[in-house]
């Protein structure tokens, strides 16, 4: 039976990724300081082969029995949450990321680490490819998630090139599903929480801005794709199919709820990407991996993992 370890299990993603693993059969160790995780998104996950472990990741970390897997998720992924945290999300991105690559190292692990498309920053090319370099404000209020990510990728080639350490590179574009934070301040949740509760869904700008939104289990699918293949340069996971605008996706939010509620517009935030969209090429050449669940039908599962029935078939 294989083990994999999980920094950051209790969180959206985490959580996800542990509930897949054991249905491989996986023995599941679940690490989280809970700073943005939450034991609500594991209690159902309890039982022989799956073990919580509370530590922070900053702190250097030891595990008994044998690893196979480490899955590095531990991070702050939100601006509400990196904003409220930038000292804490550069720690993880850094002090983090060596502590659970050591630990790989130590058992001979293959590690996979959870990047983010913010690498890319407010990219000027589009859409964006593995091989593009990014255009990053590293000063920016957005810089310290951007920058420990990028730092975070420097450090897992670094440990590849130089100790031989068995690593993958996950580049993670916007995804969503049940489990995201209410206040976790990031457009799906707002938009989605907003429309049930009769709230006017909050556009920032003009809403011409796009992102390319990815169901959860799509995104976790090619997460354990990517950790088992032999890969190690950074894969691109997220659904080039349903780049829309935020004022698009917020409209379809709306009919998919069957909410009243009216869309208003706030000053745009700094630095803010004007466009995000994955070049997935390599994942289906690398990986066969395609996501499958369009925004539609993403969002009518979310509804109804929150007890609510959706208007939309």
């Amino acid at each position: 039976m294989a083990t994999s370890l999980v920094t950051g299990g209790a969180g959206f993603l985490g959580s996800h990724l542990c509930e897949a693993l054991l249905g491989r059969e996986h023995r599941v160790i679940c690490v989280d300081n809970l700073e943005t995780g939450s034991l609500a998104n594991i209690d159902h996950l309890r039982g022989e082969r799956f073990v919580f472990l509370p530590h922070d990741m900053t702190q250097h970390i030891e595990i008994a029995e044998p690893v196979d897997f480490v899955y590095h998720l531990a991070s702050p992924a939100s601006p509400i949450d990196y904003l409220r945290l930038p000292l804490q999300t550069l720690k993880v991105g850094s002090y983090g990321t060596h502590n659970a690559l050591g630990l790989a190292k130590f058992k001979r692990a293959r590690f996979l680490l959870a990047s983010t498309s913010e690498v890319y920053g407010d990219p000027q090319v589009h859409p964006q490819p593995e091989t593009y370099w990014g255009n990053v404000n590293p000063i920016g209020p957005r810089g310290v998630y951007d920058e420990s990510k990028r730092y975070a990728e420097a450090m897992a080639m670094a440990y590849h090139s130089q100790q031989g350490v068995d690593i993958g590179i996950a580049r993670i574009f916007n995804t969503y599903g049940p489990r995201m934070r209410r206040n976790d301040g990031r457009a799906s949740v707002n938009f989605l929480h907003q429309a049930l509760e009769g709230k006017p869904l909050t556009v920032y700008g003009d809403g011409s801005q796009t992102r390319s939104l990815c169901y959860v289990d799509d995104l976790v699918r090619g997460l354990i794709l990517l950790a088992e293949s032999g890969e190690h340069l950074p894969v691109n996971l997220g659904n080039p199919a349903h780049e829309v605008t935020m004022l698009e996706f917020a409209e379809t939010i709306v009919r998919v709820t069957g909410s009243s509620s009216p869309i208003v517009f706030e000053a745009l935030p700094v630095d803010d990407p004007q466009v995000r969209r994955p070049d997935i090429t390599r994942a289906r050449q690398v990986l066969g991996w395609e996501p499958e669940i369009d925004l539609v039908e993403g969002l009518r599962r979310w509804l109804v993992a929150l007890g609510r029935e959706p208007i939309v078939a």
